[in-house]
């Protein structure tokens, strides 16, 4: 959250207000009370007898809660106020305020309390543009104790409705309350603002979030389960634990369900413009969280089958087989002035698809799941086959279909000059980008197993097994750069290779697709000065015509790259330097008090003492706060094998010892433990006692 703001969120319900627990309306802000991409309050504002609140503390007590400490007006040095002010922000379906008042005078008072209230209902994404414009009326009406504000346009309405629980004076603009205190006494009464939310025609199907309930939800109780069912982390440094607790609890705050009530839940990509369905930042999440939450992969697996693209659709780029992107539910999607309704212009959601049903079935035995999607899978690896070879050359490229609001960069570094040729050059599309393939290949791998395994057909194995091997092969040999001893960054739409040296080779490692000759020339460009800050691998090399250190994907440091480059090290054999890296990203999200941002500063880590903050990242993100939970699995080398759990721990030296018990599996719930060599001299290689075959 930025400077001078404060937030609490819950699934796809997100509050970002002022330090006095107001929302003011403000060009440069982004205040307001969001719920499925809508602003449903643009203003908020607490007067006292016509005097605005200074805020004397703030005290977070969940992420979906909060508490302002104020006194009235404009206080000097000596705060001497006899009124506090107490005001509890908790959301639920909506927001509903606690406001207590407390008199610590001997005199009795009388005052006036105003609440201030307004909602412009605007889209996510105009008010992430700053654009104005609207097609549909506003209305608001008094209605008894309540004043509803309302948009409507055609056959979409939002409406917000206000409300306390101590009479209140109502008006078109808000609500006063008269208010008598007697010395030393108390006044309380809880605001509301909830909506009430019309499905257009096409989405009856979907139940957005906290829309039907059934009953009242105890938010407290429902973390405590989720972190009770979390393994328990054990470990030597204070800091990781932290860390690696804000991490569930950031993944438990961004959870919803995206469909009819009981359907599980899946995670919102981050806050504040990203709080919804994501394809790909949903299942690499999951990954990231198998060892912890098996259930979320279980559920994005679910709920993206159910979406998968199923026509050809340009304005969406929809294709059969296709992984969606993005689903929005605001104005402009509704009315398709965006295409988010879901989107599908991703060009690595669809393989990742694949690898995610692979994994999760390797961790849980879930060979239903597997049987219950085996179309769908089928139709994934279509779609990599025949839609993803824009080029005809055999590799997954892109190139939008929708020139007008399709992204034009559809890999994960999808901002428009994050591929680009050494010295700056953007290059033509299509554009096949070096872990594209990565991920196809390790795609055609995992579901011939699948294939071979459960769904009982070796003839479909052997083909994918086949077209695999032939992949890696040309690969090898067209993404190769032999003056540089790297992979490049992308073919261009003739072939041509783009030069730029950049992070995503590093995906490439978890792979599996690079050879084992020149891994290493890899692990030694990723580990260089040019990539390595300290804290983490850049997104680009310093030194290439377009690095930035504050560039978003120019030069940045994304922790969840980080901890994906960390396990394809360990993947072949770099067990130190994976350690390296997982050091500098934790001891990254110790500065950020243990929520890792979406991004930080590539800035070398000699040169600052903390990792500087980079000015717009999304925070919480879902993948960044798994980017803790992969770099604990890759210390402690946790991997499935059957129905047992491998531990091969390799861990940084600064970090003397780690233990997750009860880690949830096909094997039910196993130890994994871990000591640096450095720190007791004991074997780096320690299996969980209950591990008894070899990996």
């Amino acid at each position: 959250m930025a400077d001078g703001h404060v937030g609490i969120f819950d699934g796809t319900i997100f509050l970002v207000c002022d330090r006095a627990g107001d929302i003011v309306p403000a060009a440069d802000a982004t205040h307001g009370l969001f719920a499925h991409d809508t602003r449903l309050l643009s203003r908020w504002q607490l007067t006292i007898d016509g005097e605005r609140l200074s805020t004397l503390s703030i005290d977070d007590i969940q992420y979906f809660e909060n508490r302002f400490y104020l006194v009235p007006g404009s206080q000097d040095v000596y705060v001497n106020s006899t009124l506090e002010v107490r005001r509890t922000h908790r959301l639920d379906t909506g927001l509903q305020e606690d406001l207590l008042l407390v008199n610590n005078d001997r005199r009795p008072v009388d005052l006036t309390v105003r609440i201030e209230v307004d909602a412009d209902f605007a889209d996510l994404f105009a008010v992430k543009e700053g654009a104005t414009n609207r097609e549909g009326r506003h209305y608001r009406r008094v209605d008894g104790p309540r004043l509803v504000l309302g948009y409507q346009r055609e056959r979409y309405r939002r409406e917000t409705i206000v409300s306390a629980t101590a009479p209140a004076e109502v008006d078109e603009s808000g609500l006063t309350l008269r208010v008598h205190i007697e010395p030393h006494g108390r006044w309380q009464t809880r605001l509301s603002a909830e909506p009430d939310l019309s499905l257009p025609r096409g989405l009856e199907r979907l139940s957005l979030p906290g829309r039907v309930e059934g009953h009242a939800r105890n938010k407290p109780a429902e973390l405590r389960e989720w972190l009770d069912r979390a393994p328990r982390l054990e470990t030597s440094w204070g800091p990781l634990q932290n860390t690696y607790r804000q991490s569930l609890i950031d993944l438990a705050a961004l959870r919803f369900s995206p469909f009819l009530a009981g359907a599980g839940c899946v995670l919102a990509a981050g806050l504040p413009w990203f709080m919804c369905l994501f394809g790909r930042d949903s299942i690499l999440t999951s990954l990231q969280a198998l060892p912890f939450a098996p259930e979320l992969a279980a559920t994005t697996l679910t709920v993206l089958a159910f979406r998968q693209g199923s026509r050809i659709d340009d304005f969406r780029e929809e294709e059969p087989g296709r992984i969606l992107h993005e689903m929005r539910y605001g104005e402009l999607t509704v009315f398709d002035e965006t295409p988010h309704s879901p989107y599908f212009g991703s060009a690595d959601a669809t393989p990742l698809f694949l690898v995610l049903l692979d994994e999760y079935e390797r961790w849980t035995g879930d060979a239903a799941l597997v049987r219950a999607v085996e179309q769908e899978a089928r139709a994934a690896v279509d779609w990599i086959d025949h839609y993803a070879d824009r080029a005809g050359n055999g590799y997954v490229s892109y190139e939008r279909r929708n020139p007008v609001n399709g992204l034009e960069n559809q890999c994960w570094k999808d901002s428009w000059d994050s591929i680009s040729h050494r010295d700056g050059r953007l290059p033509g599309f299509p554009r096949a980008t070096c872990e594209l393939q990565g991920y196809a290949y390790d795609a055609k791998v995992r579901t011939a197993r699948l294939a071979r395994e459960i769904w009982r057909d070796p003839a479909y194995a052997d083909r994918l097994e086949r077209d695999a091997a032939d992949l890696r092969r040309r690969f090898n040999h067209d993404f190769w750069i032999d003056d540089g001893e790297y992979m490049a960054l992308a073919l261009d739409g003739d072939g041509r290779r783009v030069d730029a040296l950049s992070s995503n080779i590093g995906h490439l490692l978890w792979s599996g697709i690079v050879e084992e000759p020149k891994a290493e020339a890899l692990v030694r460009h990723l580990m260089s000065p040019a990539m390595f800050s300290g804290w983490g691998v850049r997104t680009l090399a310093e030194g290439e015509a377009r690095y930035n250190p504050v560039g978003y994907h120019v030069g940045t440091i994304w922790p969840f790259d980080n901890s994906f480059i960390a396990w394809g090290l360990r993947r072949y054999g770099y067990a130190d330097e994976a350690a390296r890296i997982a050091a500098g990203i934790l001891d990254a999200a110790a500065f950020y008090d243990g929520r890792l941002p979406e991004a930080f500063a590539g800035h070398a880590r000699s040169e600052t003492r903390y990792p500087i903050r980079y000015p717009t990242a999304c925070s919480p993100q879902a993948w960044s706060a798994g980017a803790p939970l992969l770099l604990l699995r890759t210390m402690l080398g946790l991997r499935p094998v059957g129905d047992d759990l491998v531990a091969r721990p390799a861990l940084p030296a600064s970090l003397d010892y780690v233990a997750l018990l009860d880690v949830p599996g096909r094997w039910g719930r196993r130890d994994a433990f871990g000591r640096s060599t450095a720190a007791g001299g004991l074997s780096r290689y320690e299996l969980a006692p209950q591990q008894l075959s070899a990996p």
